[in-house]
């Protein structure tokens, strides 16, 4: 059960990820982004993510290091984009990724996207990091279930998380299980689908049903479907609401209608069709 910021899931291979945290995606201006990651740190946030191709590693860093919090205390995940993959080009992009963030490991390491022909080779540099104790845990991001099981055919290790676009409009609830059957965890980017859905009115009678934004039923339907969430805003008082999620629980009811809202309704690019 989820009930405070401090709550943490456990992944396979026992390290402990928080359930919320917070996505650095487009913080694009680094005096603006080392601000509002310290903010986020000082309200209560634990976990960051981050990507090579956000261009932001140095403001994570820089952030961490002036928020007074230790670095053991937060989870720090970056990615390793597609121009990057491949083995030897996967262990040197790691190095400038920690390079730029100033630390000496990282928590959650993930392949970006599955780069057909490449990510496999990916995961063979994974594997080794992950073994010299440089990465505490290894994942992927935009896997679909075959590109999941192809990857696992050959793999010494089985990816801890798997980070996919999901919101009511897109529940990937076949992915989903599959993932829950391999205890792979999911993490949702895009969990509020954009701001998207913030005028949809279930979302809305459900919301002032609970005295809550449409943005909080739909981080609250997250957590309770067990998901991982990384929601993104620069902004003080966004970030409060965000974590705002521990004071009610939907019904079953709730739950099954905002359930129902699914559309397989894409607002990112599509894995098997992405131009890489």
């Amino acid at each position: 059960m989820v009930k405070n910021l401090q709550s943490t899931r456990k992944l396979h291979n026992g390290v402990e990820i928080p359930y919320v945290g917070l996505g650095v995606y487009k913080m694009e201006d680094h005096d603006e982004a080392v601000r509002a990651i310290k903010n986020a740190i000082e309200i209560g946030y634990r976990s960051i993510d981050t990507a090579s191709f956000y261009n932001n590693e140095v403001s994570v860093g820089q952030a961490v290091k002036e928020s007074g919090v230790s670095r053991e205390d937060l989870f720090i995940t970056s990615k390793v984009w597609n121009d990057d993959q491949g083995y030897d080009s996967t262990l040197k992009s790691f190095e400038e990724s920690l390079k730029r963030l100033d630390m000496g490991y990282m928590d959650l390491y993930l392949i970006h996207w599955p780069v057909a022909g490449k990510y496999k080779d990916t995961w063979k540099a994974f594997e080794r990091l992950y073994d010299e104790g440089l990465i505490k845990a290894i994942g992927v991001s935009n896997f679909n279930q075959h590109h999941l099981e192809d990857l696992m055919k050959n793999s010494n290790e089985k990816p801890v998380i798997n980070q996919i676009e999901l919101h009511p409009r897109l529940s990937q609830q076949a992915l989903r299980d599959f993932c829950k059957k391999q205890d792979i965890a999911v993490e949702a980017w895009s969990p509020i689908a954009r701001g998207r859905l913030l005028d949809e009115p279930t979302l809305n009678h459900i919301a002032g049903k609970y005295n809550k934004t449409a943005a909080q039923v739909i981080l609250r339907w997250h957590l309770q479907n067990d998901t991982i969430i990384i929601p993104k805003s620069v902004r003080e008082s966004r970030m409060r609401e965000n974590i705002d999620l521990f004071n009610f629980e939907l019904s079953l009811e709730d739950l099954n209608q905002i359930n129902s809202l699914n559309m397989d309704e894409r607002y990112g690019a599509d894995p098997n069709t992405f131009d890489f």
